[in-house]
């Protein structure tokens, strides 16, 4: 059942500091055989899903399983997913949920859309739905493509970044060097571009979403680098990266992906990009039901993303980045998608 969204992201920082254990490896949400599941009470559409994590993660998972449980409420909906899936194993996933009779297959993280669109290429009479970080081309018929458009989600922590920063020496802190990973650092960039700011942007990566102790470390050396503030994109990993900051010097700040995760590190919590893929499966489903079983909607400020309200500065700050939310769900500010690696 839908739950608030204040209520949502309570639940999920209190889920992230009691997970004992991460699902998956090497997984590109930096979102993940174990399987689990719900009944519902629809005769039309079964629903799907495959996750890289665990639903217990209070991060990208979770907010998968809180999507999944919206459409059972709103629409009607029976579901079932699987946990931890590696990637070598999406398309046996894929193809048994096919032939079990489910018409709506959904992949929560874009490592999966190859399989994907295989799998899709094999069953025509199902809908799936993959996640990507672009606008594809030659993308079956049959396929929705939702774009988490993480570049347009970063560009305001690069104005708040450069804004609440003491030292003017910032850090992104991620997890593997993908392409969406290197489209935020190129957005914050051009965000400290375009607001005129001279702060230093160093960007690093752990290796691993998921591992609390490489980002704790990493963390730990940025801080002592003087950099004093510090975004991360992080799954579980967050956890081992606000243990860092939380003995750091009043001013030093840090950010979060996904969830609120503000009482990991309340005294040196900036803000979250926060995710809500929920109203992003309501809108798939309603044209899925109006006949359209393939197309693209990528999430914007407007549907899907949202700011969370910075901590821990002035409010003169707060309302600046509020401005710069406004001017990009108007379109007034268009944020390039740039993946090139960054060296």
């Amino acid at each position: 059942m839908r739950s608030p969204r204040l209520l949502a992201s309570a639940l999920a920082t209190a889920l992230l500091l009691s997970a004992a254990a991460c699902g998956g490896g090497d997984d590109d949400s930096g979102d993940g055989g174990g399987g689990g599941g719900g009944g519902g009470g629809g005769e039309g559409t079964r629903i799907a899903a495959v996750f890289s994590g665990t639903t217990t993660d209070a991060d990208y998972t979770f907010l998968g399983l809180e999507a999944l449980q919206a459409a059972e409420e709103d629409h009607g909906a029976e579901i079932t997913y699987s946990e931890s899936v590696q990637v070598p194993d999406a398309e046996r996933v894929l193809r048994e949920y096919v032939a079990d009779g489910y018409n709506v297959v959904w992949t929560h993280g874009s490592q999966f859309y190859d399989a994907t669109v295989a799998v899709a290429a094999e069953a025509p009479d199902v809908v799936f739905i993959a996640e990507q970080d672009t606008e594809p081309a030659d993308v079956p018929e049959n396929v929705w493509v939702l774009d988490r458009n993480f570049h347009l989600a970063f560009y305001p922590l690069g104005v708040l970044a450069a804004s609440a920063s003491e030292s003017g020496k910032i850090a992104y802190l991620g997890g593997v060097t993908l392409p969406f990973s290197y489209s935020e650092v190129h957005a914050v960039e051009q965000a400290l571009e375009d607001s005129g700011s001279d702060a230093t942007l160093t960007p690093v990566w752990t290796g691993d979403f998921n591992d609390p102790t490489k980002a704790q470390q990493f963390a730990s050396q940025l801080l002592a680098d003087g950099n004093d503030v510090v975004l991360t994109s992080l799954n579980l990993g967050a956890v081992g990266a606000f243990e860092a900051v939380d003995d750091a010097a009043p001013g030093v700040l840090m950010s979060a992906k996904y969830t609120d995760k503000s009482n990991l590190s309340p005294d040196h919590y900036l803000t979250s990009v926060i995710y809500d893929f929920s109203v992003m499966l309501d809108d798939i489903l309603s044209s899925i039901e109006d006949g359209e079983t393939g197309g693209y909607l990528g999430m914007t400020y407007e549907q899907g993303i949202s700011l969370q309200t910075p901590q821990n500065v002035d409010q003169a700050v707060a309302d600046e980045v509020n401005a710069i939310v406004e001017q990009l769900a108007s379109g007034e500010i268009e944020v390039e998608r740039d993946v090139t690696p960054v060296e």
